[in-house]
């Protein structure tokens, strides 16, 4: 805000002879809310000479000197204030991107190709949900997303913590690798593994006396801890290790040792999938003082960011992590039910019906046996209770064998809906392609392998929801969090209610222009205006 120097009055009025809306009464409630959606335009704050009221204005002359007749005192001019300006603005110069707002890496494709090009082709950054896919469906994806976009389009695909299966996590990288990928999302990562690290290092260079990024590492975290490992450059033995395996040059390790690993770092609070429930407004303040006083003790030179996750469903909620601090946002709930989702129309209708209450912990299934738990949909399905009774009998029995039979009998035809033999077998059958280790394991320890028979149903569930098996409707596994039910309840009664009309990139552009708007009106209400209510109630638009 502009304020009028001390010895003079700054004063407004509407231009002589104008027939525009310079002329408006912008001291009604409804003329200022019109003028505050006005973003793109400086406004002024006005004072009435006659009572004192506040007002606004946009447009018009502004005089400076003695009081004239017709003319309001200017408490402050507003710049103009764009939806692209909300969050840092190196996060769009270093990823080459138009606004601040990335949507997030859902597992099983569900962030999809489609999804991905979509945002790439809008300036703004998505991510390909590879985890929990095969080598050959993440290859498809990839190649489905080249295929349509340009070296200048910014995109980025995810690399999940695999604990079980380290050696996929170190296949997905070289395929990444092999295949251009410069972004990846770091997530479920508890602790770093040569593989994140050799991604984001691969390429780096000294130019002048800067150091180049070929690559970027978006870390979604939900712990200090955690969030440190991102922020530290490299451990040094690991770097070391990597150099002495041919994975890094002794330059690359060299020059990893003076900056951050990721420079992306996300808070991610109460979220859908894998999901500490922390509330943002807890996490970011923490994790923005942890990169303030590691960025200072390492005297970094180039900005470290944090951005956003978890509860984003709304303009106002998007506009309140922004005024946390956020040097960006992502959301991930809100994007499953748009048409470029992965997930199929049937689990988009069961989205749809959410509210914000309708979320549920229930076990995970990449990480069952360490009794790791993922935020899902509870309306609508059964997946949340049955997985619960899965985990609960996985830690009271040594092996399938153990189980007693009426307990056998209710997994077999509530759950499995066939022989606990019959899915032993399929699992083995899968695991003998993807990792065959874990059926040796698995021969020599029962418990190991009722472990991987109670994964199949916690795998397949996922699955159905996806390819919309009705069969297994009771069974979909949904990772939500409330921010789709604070969604939904925005949007209803405008067209973004509709299933079909659910475009991800719209929806961006609707929480963006509504956080901007929100923004506004908070500015305004800190100097004394009396904003009217209704302006932090977006309503969605087509825009773009």
């Amino acid at each position: 805000m502009t304020m009028p120097p001390k010895s003079e009055e700054l004063q407004w009025q509407p231009v002589q002879g104008s027939t525009n809306d310079d002329a408006v009464d912008y001291f009604d409630a409804r003329q200022v809310g019109l003028a505050i959606r006005q973003i793109r335009q400086p406004v002024h704050l006005l004072r009435s000479p006659a009572d004192g009221r506040m007002g606004l204005a946009v447009g018009g002359q502004l005089n400076v000197g003695a009081p004239t007749a017709g003319a309001f005192s200017v408490a402050g001019t507003f710049p103009s204030l764009y939806p692209e300006w909300l969050g840092d603005r190196s996060f769009a110069e270093a990823h080459g991107v138009r606004f601040p707002y990335v949507a997030g890496a859902m597992a099983n494709g569900i962030a999809s190709a489609e999804m991905v090009v979509a945002m790439a082709k809008a300036s703004m950054l998505a991510f390909y949900g590879a985890g929990g896919l095969s080598l050959d469906e993440v290859t498809r994806g990839l190649s489905a997303i080249q295929q349509q976009l340009s070296p200048e389009h910014r995109w980025g695909a995810n690399l999940i913590h695999s604990p079980h299966e380290p050696e996929l996590e170190a296949v997905v990288t070289d395929l990444f690798l092999e295949r251009g990928v410069t972004r990846i999302s770091a997530s479920a990562f508890m602790k770093l593994t040569p593989n994140v690290v050799r991604f984001a290092c691969r390429g780096l260079r000294r130019s002048g006396d800067r150091i180049v990024r070929e690559r970027h590492v978006f870390a979604k975290v939900s712990r200090p801890e955690v969030a440190s490992l991102f922020m530290n450059p490299p451990p040094a033995a690991m770097l070391s290790a990597l150099v002495d395996a041919g994975k890094l040059t002794a330059e690359e390790a060299a020059l990893a040792a003076e900056i951050p690993l990721a420079e992306d770092i996300t808070a991610e609070a109460d979220s859908g999938g894998h999901t500490d429930n922390r509330p943002l407004t807890a996490l970011l303040p923490t994790l923005i003082a942890l990169r303030d006083r590691i960025a200072q003790q390492r005297n970094y030179r180039r900005p470290l960011r944090i951005g956003a996750a978890g509860g984003l469903g709304t303009p106002s909620a998007v506009a309140a992590a922004f005024a946390l601090g956020a040097d960006y946002v992502l959301t991930g709930s809100v994007n499953q039910a748009t048409v470029e989702s992965g997930l199929s129309n049937e689990a988009k209708a069961l989205l749809g019906q959410a509210d914000f209450t309708d979320v549920i912990m229930a076990p995970s299934p990449d990480m069952f046996e360490m009794g790791v738990k993922v935020q899902v949909l509870k309306r609508g399905t059964l997946f949340a209770s049955r997985a619960a009774l899965l985990l609960e009998t996985y830690r009271k029995y040594e092996g399938l064998e153990q189980i007693p039979a009426a307990l056998t009998a209710r997994l077999e035809s509530e759950i499995f809906a066939q022989p606990l033999s019959a899915v032993w077998r399929q699992t083995a059958d899968f695991f003998r392609e993807r990792s065959p280790a874990e059926v040796d394991k698995a021969e020599k320890d029962a418990k190991h392998r009722m472990a991987l028979v109670f994964r199949w149903y916690l795998g397949k569930s996922s699955r159905w929801a996806i390819s919309g098996d009705s069969q297994r409707k009771l069974d979909y596994q949904i990772w939500c969090g409330p921010a789709m039910g604070a969604f939904n309840r925005w949007t209803e009664g405008s067209f973004l209610e509709a299933p079909g009309q659910r475009n991800v990139v719209q929806i961006a552009l609707n929480l963006l222009e509504g956080a901007a708007v929100i923004s506004r009106a908070q500015q305004l209400r800190c100097h004394g205006l009396q904003v009217p209510e209704s302006i932090f109630h977006f309503r969605p638009r087509r825009l773009g």
